[in-house]
């Protein structure tokens, strides 16, 4: 063995990815922002919010808003099965520390340990293609993984919009 190969890998230099299906590609958010993942189940609607935001789940006594990112990122469609999964995400909020939110995805894939030398930084398509969320992409096993920055899936005035929808159910007693 050679003295490259006896190196023991930094483990700052690798991060966990939890991997889901949308839409037939694979996104991925780091594990270290995932509260909890759920089957779906009904959420109670919000009227008047925008179409992306399904509603809102009574988590523990907290009310999260639920982000469909079939509608977020403009997708197709797809009917809700039993596959289809809550992913509950502690972000970061410009207002305060953090925000607790779900996203909708098809079915959850995998948890990949991945080297942070080997996240290829996102194409820039311009300024007609907001690619603000994305953190990066990596291969996989000839599969391409969109890396998802999930601190950046919503502008501020969104979240703050959430965090007002969750108030307003949280007032209704939910």
């Amino acid at each position: 063995m050679t003295t490259d190969e006896t190196k023991q890998i930094d483990p700052k230099q690798i991060e966990q990815f939890l991997t889901f299906e949308l839409a037939n590609e694979v996104y991925g958010v780091e594990i270290l922002k995932v509260q909890e993942i759920r089957g779906w189940e009904a959420v109670r609607v919000i009227p008047n919010a925008p179409s992306f935001i399904k509603g809102v789940l009574n988590l523990r006594g907290s009310v999260i808003p639920i982000v469909d990112l079939r509608e977020r990122f403009s997708l197709e469609h797809c009917d809700y099965t039993h596959k289809t999964v809550v992913i509950v995400l502690c972000i970061k909020h410009h207002r305060t520390d953090t925000f607790v939110m779900g996203i909708v995805a098809d079915a959850v894939s995998d948890v990949l340990d991945i080297k942070t030398s080997e996240i290829k930084k996102a194409p820039n398509f311009g300024s007609q293609l907001d690619t603000r969320y994305m953190r990066g992409m990596h291969v996989y096993k000839q599969n391409m993984i969109m890396l998802l920055d999930v601190d950046k899936l919503l502008n501020p005035d969104e979240v703050d919009d959430m965090d007002a929808i969750s108030d307003l159910a949280d007032a209704a007693e939910f």
